[in-house]
């Protein structure tokens, strides 16, 4: 991997969603652009230093470039796990230091990690004497009662100077008493000025911006003030949109995989990884049900991938039958 290739990837990436963008979900994702950076769910250090490391870290090469998002607070225990990580071949290792949760709390890492930037900044001073591999971060533009102005600032100057190679900015505070992790999501008000003043402070610092961001209009839109932009909720609910992301982002212009295409590709993905033990057919489903949004039939579609993918011995077949209830596309004249 070279260096410019990542720099190019970081102008549209899939945020890092606990629970979603696990290597099934990545695999879908990488059928529909082959330039977007691609992220891990976040997996705490503790689980790869004490736990299975294997079954946490193992991707597959046709997942492309893919950034290893990490949770912790222990510089030690993020370099040990870097150290781990290493022979699996990430583009980049994050830290988070934007997830608002309760668990995340209790374990110091995450959103609260804001209030503590000296802290983070030796977390990544000891991530990168791990790797030679960038290593970046992903933030709010504050948390709480902060100065969004004067405590984002100082934030950004201790990671800077401890040499992150890359910032990921959600354009929200995050609020750590009062508020659900989903309510984090979108109440607390976007303020992506704040994010574009904080670019034009550090550059040439590679900076991307999150939060809100629902259209690939929008995202060119950002694209004027940012190095780049991920996006989350929107494209793991609608993944069709990323089949547009090499053409508009990149000026890659090549055939997009159809509706058809998608399905009996992830069908012998499936096929592989039941045969191997290493899922059930409902781990990758579930990732699938926003592909035919917007298509007639695509209520049952979600269904049959719901319900019947979750049945006992499930197998590929469930998702051609899936297919088979969506209307083709209307020919255009």
């Amino acid at each position: 991997m070279q260096k410019q290739d990542l720099a190019r990837a970081r102008r549209f990436s899939v945020a890092p969603m606990i629970d979603w963008t696990d290597r099934h979900c990545r695999t879908l994702h990488r059928l529909l652009t082959r330039n977007a950076l691609l992220f891990t769910e976040m997996i705490v250090t503790g689980a790869i230093v004490h736990g299975d490391a294997e079954r946490h870290l193992q991707f597959g090469e046709h997942e492309g470039l893919v950034a290893l998002q990490l949770g912790g607070s222990d510089p030690g225990d993020l370099a040990q796990a870097i150290r781990i990580a290493e022979p699996f071949g990430y583009a980049e290792y994050n830290l988070n230091v934007g997830c608002p949760s309760d668990r995340v709390q209790s374990g110091k890492f995450g959103a609260c990690l804001m209030a503590e930037p000296d802290l983070v900044a030796d977390c990544v001073r000891a991530m990168r004497e791990a790797t030679d591999r960038p290593v970046t971060v992903k933030c709010r533009i504050g948390i709480d009662d902060q100065d969004i102005e004067e405590s984002l600032d100082r934030f950004a100057d201790k990671i800077v100077e401890a040499g992150v190679d890359a910032v990921y900015v959600h354009a929200r505070k995050a609020w750590l008493q009062g508020l659900s992790p989903k309510e984090n999501r979108t109440i607390p008000p976007l303020d992506y000025p704040r994010v574009y003043r904080l670019r034009d402070r550090l550059q040439p610092l590679p900076m991307a911006i999150n939060g809100g961001i629902e259209t690939l209009e929008q995202a060119e839109a950002h694209l004027e003030n940012m190095n780049g932009v991920m996006l989350g909720r929107a494209a793991y609910h609608n993944p069709m949109l990323l089949g547009d992301v090499d053409a508009r982002i990149f000026g890659d212009v090549h055939p997009v995989p159809d509706l058809e295409a998608i399905m009996e590709a992830m069908a012998r993905y499936a096929e592989t990884e039941l045969s191997a033990g290493r899922a059930r057919l409902n781990n990758i489903a579930r990732h699938m049900l926003g592909l035919a949004n917007g298509r007639p039939g695509a209520k049952q579609f979600r269904q049959i991938l719901s319900m019947d993918a979750a049945k006992r011995n499930a197998g590929p077949e469930v998702l051609m039958r899936a297919l088979s209830v969506v209307e083709p596309m209307a020919e255009a004249v």
